[in-house]
């Protein structure tokens, strides 16, 4: 499954707007945004990586006005955090990562008092991407960049999912990407916090997984910040599967 999810991610990364492929590395960035969550490289399963190989890959990095960062599957490329950390690079994290199939999904019941759906309007993109920044301790309004960057998600195969409040408010949201060698990545699960320990998280994660796997996805994964998203997540039928590494050269 490593190899997998490994191989999912390199996918992933070579849709975004822009792409860089440097020896065993592909770097996925989007011209609109410095976010180090949408710029990023991870390397190809299995490749041989040597320390030029991290030369030339920050110098790439370097040539597009980005962080150098990754993102990977450990066992994919067991001797390059050594490579890294020789260069100079710091770990952010490390987590491990849960799969899903379509037979352990389980669905729970919607909470009373809040509406699920998916956005098909601008106006709907912008409200739940807001919620979600806002769940994530970021004031910062969706702006035509991120309504445009889920416009595109959604056209090329993605999932985006909102919760809202009976008076219209936007309390929660979570997306997946397109299916890439048959799995897709569920994230940006979040409520905001008044609504948080209501099932909310939960009904958005399955809903979202249950759309990826409708579109022909054969498994899903995602991270779980901590212990209660974990909980939230392993109730819904996803299972611990693997580690990853989020490194960068701040």
């Amino acid at each position: 499954m490593d190899n997998i999810v490994q191989s999912s991610v390199v996918h992933n990364l070579s849709r975004r707007p822009a792409t860089v492929a440097t020896g065993p590395f592909v770097i996925g960035w989007d011209p609109t945004t410095d976010s180090r969550f949408v710029n990023y490289a991870t390397p190809l399963p299995g490749a041989t990586v040597t320390p030029a190989d991290v030369a030339v890959l920050v110098a790439a990095f370097r040539s597009i006005g980005r962080l150098p960062r990754l993102e990977y599957v450990t066992s994919c490329a067991p001797d390059l955090e050594r490579h890294l950390l020789d260069a100079g690079f710091i770990v952010e994290a490390r987590n491990e990562y849960l799969t899903c199939s379509p037979a352990t999904l389980r669905t729970p019941p919607d909470p009373a008092g809040v509406e699920i759906g998916e956005p098909t309007t601008d106006e709907e993109r912008a409200g739940v991407v807001t919620a979600q920044n806002a769940a994530f301790g970021s004031e910062r309004v969706a702006g035509p960049d991120d309504i445009a960057r889920i416009r595109r998600a959604q056209r090329d195969g993605g999932v985006l999912v909102y919760a809202r409040d009976l008076d219209g408010a936007y309390i929660g949201g979570g997306l997946a990407s397109a299916p890439a060698v048959g799995l897709s990545e569920v994230t940006g699960i979040a409520v905001r916090e008044p609504y948080r320990r209501r099932g909310i998280a939960g009904v958005l994660t399955a809903l979202v997984t249950r759309r990826v796997f409708e579109a022909g996805a054969v498994g899903a994964w995602l991270e779980a910040s901590g212990e209660d998203s974990w909980r939230v997540y392993e109730r819904i039928g996803y299972a611990p599967t693997g580690r990853r590494l989020y490194i960068a050269l701040d």
